[in-house]
């Protein structure tokens, strides 16, 4: 058994940082907004955190650091889109071209680095306990906060106050301004915090599952997150499940290539983003589940007083 162990350890692991930054950009979508610079930011983020852990040794301020790269990054994006009507879909497309040179460039410095021995984690008593210790009670502190951050999302969105907010922009940004609400700063703040999710989603890239710094290392991990947002429907609890699943399909290439399975390796790379793409064609076959879940307004500008 312990071989099953060990896999859904690494499923949990790299649904994390799945689930991070699939989190932040259903924040965004929620508020109307569609982000695809979610590759970039993490880019930047990661180089960020590998910086800071290198030099500091500190895990939270590595973490501090790619948050903060990821909401600059959001924050300039948003002041583009938000305040100057530029178009989402271009504009985040631009961040995520310009997060991979400016990483590269930035990260050239750190590539043939190495961070210090990394503090190993587990739950005291819990940790013993056959199969389960070893799968799901040695793992990062992290990984148990992303499950906190879920169910903290899903109260926030369906039993809050400023939740029915952030989702009544969502919905219908005309009617939120004329009761009076900032739509144009609650839009700006929602994609701030998405940002800052992506940014530790980043670092946790390069700091805990990889740790080391390599350009491109993110690799395709963005736009996977932005793919859960529709898999999940917009909402946080899916969003969870589907970082799991997409994390064990990844991890499940290592695994098979572990077994000595004779497949080619370049088919068991591209696994995940197979996966990917079958299950978006599958939930589009059903529009009227589609329409039914997703933000009326997302995507669409908003121009207070038109």
């Amino acid at each position: 058994m312990e071989p099953f162990a060990l896999l859904l350890a690494a499923t949990l692991n790299a649904g994390t940082l799945l689930a991070l930054a699939a989190l932040g950009l259903l924040i965004n979508e929620r508020a109307g907004i569609v982000n695809l610079g979610a590759e970039g930011m993490m880019l930047v983020a990661a180089v960020a955190g590998f910086a800071t852990a290198f030099h500091t040794g500190s895990d939270v301020l590595a973490f501090g650091a790619g948050a903060a790269a990821g909401a600059l990054m959001a924050a300039a994006f948003g002041l583009l889109v938000i305040w100057f009507n530029t178009n989402q879909y271009a504009t985040g497309l631009a961040l995520s071209l310009f997060g991979a040179g400016f990483s590269a460039f930035v990260g050239i410095g750190y590539a043939k680095e190495k961070l210090a021995e990394r503090m190993r984690f587990e739950i005291p008593g819990l940790a013993d306990i056959p199969f389960l210790g070893s799968a799901m009670f040695k793992q990062h502190p992290m990984v148990y906060l992303t499950v906190i951050l879920t169910v903290a999302l899903t109260w926030f969105l369906y039993r809050s106050r400023a939740g029915l907010v952030l989702r009544a922009v969502g919905e219908s940004p005309e009617s939120a301004h004329a009761l009076g609400y900032p739509v144009r700063r609650i839009r700006m703040a929602a994609v701030i915090v998405g940002g800052a999710l992506c940014g530790i989603a980043g670092a946790y890239v390069s700091v805990i599952y990889t740790p080391l710094w390599v350009e491109g290392m993110v690799a395709g991990k963005g736009w996977i997150a932005l793919a859960l947002t529709t898999f999940a429907t917009w909402r946080p609890i899916r969003v969870l499940l589907g970082a799991y699943l997409f994390g064990g399909v990844t991890m499940l290439q290592f695994h098979l290539q572990g077994e000595g399975v004779q497949i080619p390796s370049q088919f068991l790379t591209m696994l995940p983003y197979l996966a990917t793409i079958v299950v978006l064609v599958l939930i589009s076959r059903n529009e009227s589940f589609i329409k039914a879940n997703m933000p009326a307004s997302i995507g669409k500008p908003f121009f207070p007083g038109s």
